[in-house]
């Protein structure tokens, strides 16, 4: 026999409210143990000029999210205050190198670095490209971080023989949040 049980909060042995309820069937987590946070996003709004074999830093300057002001839009470092496992993502588009390129000739990299050491990367190679190709490379991590001092930053670098720039059209995304349970 199945049964029904009708509340408008859970909480905890102290009281603490857990799980609310406003009566139309939407649900507010009040605590911070069930919730995905602290989380970010951030789009770079400008074009990213590259320079070959330079690891160049992707420093987002518009947040789409930011639930704890864990990232700083002038350094490009996630910061969360908050020890957990995260969940780290990042997205660019690259097209001509100043116009001036056959094809993409090299190998371009986009990393997540933890402390400003890799973590992670995914490389790109354009030697065997046709003419004018337009990439976009994404990667993604867990990442353990203290909370207190580690932080995760994103870069780019190239092997490319000219100097280049990302694309206007795909600005590079970043973001991340804590993972609940892991």
């Amino acid at each position: 026999m199945a049964g029904i049980l009708k509340v408008d909060k859970y909480q905890d042995f102290n009281g603490n409210d857990i799980m609310t309820s406003d009566g139309s069937g939407n649900l507010t987590l009040n605590n911070s143990a069930l919730k995905n946070t602290p989380a970010f996003e951030a789009v770079r709004t400008t074009t990213l000029s590259l320079s070959t074999s330079t690891n160049t830093a992707v420093v987002a300057d518009t947040e789409n999210l930011d639930t704890d002001s864990a990232y700083d839009t002038s350094t490009g470092y996630f910061t969360p205050q908050v020890a957990g496992k995260y969940y780290i993502y990042s997205a660019t588009c690259f097209n001509t190198y100043n116009g001036s390129f056959d094809r993409l000739d090299g190998l371009v990299y986009l990393r997540i670095r933890k402390n400003g050491s890799n973590v992670k990367e995914n490389v790109y190679d354009g030697r065997n490209s046709a003419n004018g190709t337009q990439i976009t490379l994404t990667i993604s991590a867990i990442v353990e971080l203290n909370g207190s001092t580690d932080y995760v930053d994103f870069s780019i670098e190239s092997s490319i023989s000219s100097t280049g720039t990302t694309t206007n059209d795909t600005k590079p995304i970043i973001g991340g949040y804590k993972l609940i349970g892991a």
